[in-house]
């Protein structure tokens, strides 16, 4: 009774099997952690956490647009060319006036703003293409964002091989820029920041508004949420949008962060992300899923990444690892939804 008691306590109305079934991947990736802190405790110095807190920021704020597209049982794969596209949006226009080799040489210092709303509007429209796409032709998500990650990579590798800059990789970038992501307030890195109010508008777009209750109403349940007469288009055109602005507000600070910019930045960051918001609890098959477990899922992930490298894994086995857990982390969700129906 005693145990029953202390369990109820801590599990609620689960019991202590469900919830390690529940939690399993998570338990399993915590497990993990501790052993690479174990094999090099110098990962857990205030520094290098700080410096894996403001990797993971970009990737925060591109999970929680991924997570938007999850909720609806869909995924989005041209994440990672959306990032790169706005990368090279806003680097291009933003370079200082003596680099030696700007992108436009007869551009002026323009307004810093005005390149990361270009950029973060091409990837919104983007977004809500794909929504269209998906609402109207009842194309699957992931063939959808599959021909856009084409799409997308193709016009912004034309961009970026436009003389004068002829596929160089694009410097020399702004320091008003780049403040945005490598600067502080204090200790407190400003990206850092970013991704705070990122995640505490889109906490409250997803549990405090009527569109944030549609879009778990049309995960989980499209034929109900017809029939009670909530709008599907409208719904998957404004998340599809809204996965698009803040895909491509990552990017914008992901070239801040690091200073320069490539047609290739990104690739592969949409695996990162979807693993990140599995293993933060949001369900492939739609309707569930947190904002604070997809920055869990992030930070965890991002841990591990960096931990793989600090402690001298082959970069190929580390793509070995990162398989495995994406596959585990997606078969104990569906096995979560089996048991459930």
């Amino acid at each position: 009774m005693r145990t029953q008691a202390i369990g109820g306590f801590l599990f609620g109305k689960k019991s202590l099997k469900e919830f390690v079934m529940d939690k399993a991947i998570f338990l399993v990736l915590l497990m993990l952690v501790i052993v690479i802190a174990i094999i090099n405790p110098r990962i857990l110095r205030v520094q290098v956490l700080r410096d894996i807190l403001m990797m993971s920021s970009t990737k925060i704020i591109m999970a929680l647009g991924m997570m938007f597209v999850i909720l609806t049982g869909g995924v989005d794969l041209g994440g990672g060319r959306m990032v790169g596209m706005a990368a090279v949006i806003s680097a291009s226009m933003l370079q200082t006036s003596d680099y030696v080799r700007r992108f436009y040489p007869e551009l002026g210092q323009i307004p810093l703003l005005i390149p990361i709303l270009l950029a973060v509007i091409v990837g919104t429209l983007f977004g809500m293409m794909n929504g269209m796409i998906v609402a109207k032709f009842k194309v699957p998500a992931f063939i959808a964002t599959l021909s856009s990650m084409l799409i997308i990579y193709g016009v912004n590798s034309i961009y970026f091989n436009m003389p004068p800059n002829n596929s160089q990789p694009i410097g020399g970038l702004r320091p008003d820029f780049t403040y945005l992501g490598s600067g502080s307030i204090g200790f407190i890195p400003v990206i850092v920041i970013f991704a705070a109010i990122v995640s505490i508008i889109v906490w409250f777009i997803l549990n405090k508004t009527v569109f944030g209750k549609n879009v778990y109403a049309v995960g989980g349940n499209p034929e109900a949420a017809a029939v009670s007469g909530i709008n599907i288009t409208k719904t998957l055109v404004g998340l599809f949008g809204l996965c698009g602005f803040l895909i491509s507000l990552s990017g914008v600070l992901e070239a801040a962060r690091t200073g320069g910019a490539t047609n290739n930045y990104g690739s592969g960051y949409e695996l990162d992300a979807i693993a990140s918001c599995v293993v933060g609890g949001v369900s492939t098959t739609g309707g569930v899923g947190t904002v604070s477990g997809v920055i869990a899922g992030v930070i965890i992930f991002s841990f591990i990444n960096y931990g793989l490298t600090f402690v001298g894994v082959n970069p190929y086995w580390q793509n070995i690892i990162k398989g495995i857990i994406i596959v585990s982390a997606v078969s104990f969700d569906i096995r979560k939804y089996v048991q459930k129906k």
